[in-house]
């Protein structure tokens, strides 16, 4: 299929281009700053001096910590985690935490020595080597995030609402690896929640429901922006049934198989009238009730929610299937 072109969005060039099927990006764009997490101050939660020197009042010296969106902006005032590490690794081979920060602009007393200082926003982070000097002044540690994040969210066809529950998004690096595989980056993403990621392109994997409605797409993240992403699952919510006559009440204790046109099964289950996603195109639907085996041939239209009723005479969802054909 075709790749769709980027969509511009206003006061930012917030892209969303789908590598298999049409997607979509909302016509808004909020400043970042002004969707992250509630107002929350610095707070020192942690402090470990073990660096080479003595630790005493006359030798700390006040360090100042802040960070920025983009180079242009302002002292973030909130949603910062901050770490100091000991250049020198321990027995595990880790850099021993020093110390740690909370909330914006970040304060701490550091012996003169060397340090590597790191500053987390949700996924996006940025780290710097300091250099604490053990006299004259000390600059401001100014640290620049890059950092933006997407809110994301789908529909099925063009436009049918999907329960938050029944939706999930998987983000993934871009780049490809040598095995052909990406790195996760975030598993399990709700919609509408805020990711915070540096800047740059991502691969989104969005489900709906368990079987085979997987849409794939690029989300390009700017820094300082939130880009609202819309995806377009070409899929559509099936309940099966198994009844006497069309309309029917479905009939219980009966086993389910949906298989692809070509013969392979993509879902199993059991129940009177169980709920399945499907992907669209062409299925069939079999029914086993008592050592009766029944089937039906079926369309999965995009965004038409619908029930798939076989029934028990077989004639019948032969010409059942054949009607629907016709129409459409």
């Amino acid at each position: 299929m075709p790749i769709h072109p980027a969509i511009a969005v206003s006061l930012a060039v917030a892209s969303l281009v789908s590598s298999f099927v049409p997607a979509r990006a909302q016509d808004s764009v909020d400043s970042f700053s002004e969707v992250i997490a509630p107002l929350k101050g610095s707070k020192l939660t942690s402090f470990n001096p073990i660096v080479t020197g003595e630790a005493t009042p006359k030798n700390l010296r006040d360090i100042t910590c802040e960070a920025l969106l983009t180079k242009d902006g302002s002292p973030m005032q909130h949603g910062l985690t901050w770490r100091v590490f000991s250049p020198i690794p321990a027995a595990d081979g880790k850099l021993p935490l020093l110390a740690t920060s909370e909330g914006g602009t970040a304060a701490f007393q550091l012996v003169p020595g060397e340090y590597f200082v790191n500053v987390a926003f949700g996924r996006a982070g940025a780290t710097k080597k300091l250099l604490v000097p053990e006299s004259g002044d000390i600059d401001k540690q100014v640290m620049v995030l890059d950092a933006g994040g997407i809110m994301l969210n789908a529909v099925s066809g063009s436009d049918v609402r999907i329960p938050p529950k029944e939706l999930s998004f998987s983000i993934f690096a871009a780049e490809v690896r040598e095995d052909g595989e990406r790195n996760l980056v975030v598993a399990e993403v709700k919609p509408n929640s805020v990711v915070r990621l540096n800047a740059g392109t991502y691969h989104v994997v969005s489900d709906y429901g368990s079987v085979n409605a997987v849409i794939r797409a690029d989300i390009q993240v700017e820094a300082g922006k939130l880009t609202r992403a819309t995806i377009q699952h070409r899929a559509a919510k099936l309940t099966l049934k198994l009844v006497s006559d069309p309309g029917g009440e479905a009939i219980a204790d009966t086993a389910w198989s949906i298989l692809t046109s070509s013969g392979d099964t993509v879902s199993e289950s059991v129940g009177a009238f169980p709920t399945v996603v499907l992907a669209e195109g062409s299925y069939i639907a079999v029914a086993r009730n008592k050592n009766r085996i029944y089937q039906r041939d079926f369309t999965v239209k995009a965004g038409v929610n619908t029930d798939v009723e076989v029934l028990l005479d077989e004639n019948a969802n032969d010409e059942k299937a054949a009607a629907e054909d016709v129409v459409d």
